[in-house]
């Protein structure tokens, strides 16, 4: 990787990270496009393992904030999820996966931009946990299923709630991957150069927190996330 693509690299993983902090879901969904065009090989093991990072500062953090009912359930799903997203990235070849990528994150802004609210019933939030972990796993954008399901919840609480399921999750993923080999040294040496960067996005959250709109956040999240996605889809169509 050359020093301007890590520097690219790093700049989305501090924004991705402080987007995570501060609103409980985006590292995926804002990042992981960005990821694909400069180093597909750090998706999705290289993200899952920065936004574990990210997820367990939050949620020590957060502690008393999460709806421990709400994340139990969600995990429920998230298992036979996350086995089923670790045989679709099997089976995937590298420019199906790019585009599936591309066509998540476009998923989750019509999703997360439309306004609709389902019931944070069981089944719901099972489902969504179940959708979150094939996704997660698959592409490392685990985040939109969640936050449709819990976006009455606000916060502190959205942040902890999101977390603590990321948290868990995440960890089952990278597990999951490790036994069908999409984890390597190349994953490990991706992790370990970006903690910087998620670090310092996690301290910038806090500044985010504070004085920016979550609101706000939240929509240039969705604008740059899709415009990632796009410009993913069109890298693939040119090379056709």
């Amino acid at each position: 990787m050359s020093l301007a693509g890590y520097g690219v690299l790093a700049v989305a993983v501090l924004l991705a990270s402080a987007l995570q902090a501060s609103i409980g879901f985006g590292m995926g969904m804002f990042a992981a496009p960005i990821v694909a065009l400069v180093e597909p090989s750090l998706i999705p093991g290289t993200l899952i393992m920065v936004a574990t990072l990210v997820t367990l500062i939050v949620v020590i953090r957060e502690r008393e904030a999460i709806d421990l009912w709400g994340t139990g359930w969600a995990l429920v799903g998230r298992v036979p999820g996350t086995i089923a997203g670790a045989l679709l990235l099997a089976a995937l070849p590298h420019r199906a996966l790019s585009l599936l990528l591309a066509a998540v994150v476009l998923g989750g802004v019509v999703l997360t931009s439309s306004g609709w609210i389902p019931a944070s019933r069981r089944r719901n939030v099972v489902l969504a946990g179940a959708t979150s972990g094939l996704l997660g796993t698959a592409t490392s954008i685990g985040g939109p299923p969640m936050a449709l399901v819990w976006q009455r919840n606000s916060g502190s609480r959205l942040r902890g709630t999101m977390s603590g399921f990321f948290l868990v999750g995440s960890v089952l993923s990278l597990i999951v991957l490790s036994v069908t080999g999409a984890v390597d040294h190349r994953t490990w040496w991706g992790f370990a150069v970006l903690i910087p960067a998620a670090l310092a996005g996690y301290l910038l959250s806090t500044v985010l927190n504070r004085h920016l709109n979550p609101t706000r956040l939240r929509w240039l999240a969705i604008g740059v996330s899709a415009a990632g996605a796009v410009l993913l889809i069109g890298r693939e169509l040119l090379a056709l």
